[in-house]
């Protein structure tokens, strides 16, 4: 049970890091002109692999199993953000590589996306921490 719980930490921790890096990347990005906005977005290449996050389960008893719901909550949150928000605009613009005449909007959709999903994810984090440290009576 103890390696299934430090699993489940380790992959909830990895959902936080490019959720983070996006989140603090946003105020020096989110003005950059559309040639360097395009170029920047190209250092992202492959990090969907990020998007490949195992939830393992944590049982501990009612009040702790609470947590763990909530950070299941965060983990498909995420999902639903990414999928109406992030993923049309990574498809409006194949992936950064084409500049669509709506492309500010898309930007501003993307980072705040990205940066909705680091709040979530980080919410989750810190519910499925809480649920291990949950003392039942």
């Amino acid at each position: 049970m103890k390696a299934l719980q430090f699993l489940a930490i380790v992959l909830t921790a990895l959902a936080l890091v490019p959720g983070g890096a996006h989140f603090f990347s946003l105020p020096n990005k989110i003005h950059l002109t559309e040639g360097n906005y395009f170029i920047v977005q190209n250092i992202y290449r492959g990090w969907a692999l990020f998007g490949i996050v195992l939830f393992g389960a944590v049982e501990h008893g009612q009040r702790a199993f609470v947590f763990v719901l909530i950070c299941l909550g965060c983990l498909v949150a995420n999902l639903v953000v990414f999928f109406a928000f992030t993923f049309p605009a990574n498809q409006a613009t194949n992936n950064w590589t084409q500049v669509p005449g709506d492309w500010q909007q898309l930007r501003w959709q993307w980072e705040v996306s990205h940066a909705v999903n680091a709040v979530i994810a980080f919410v989750g984090f810190c519910a499925l921490a809480l649920s291990l440290l949950v003392k039942e009576k």
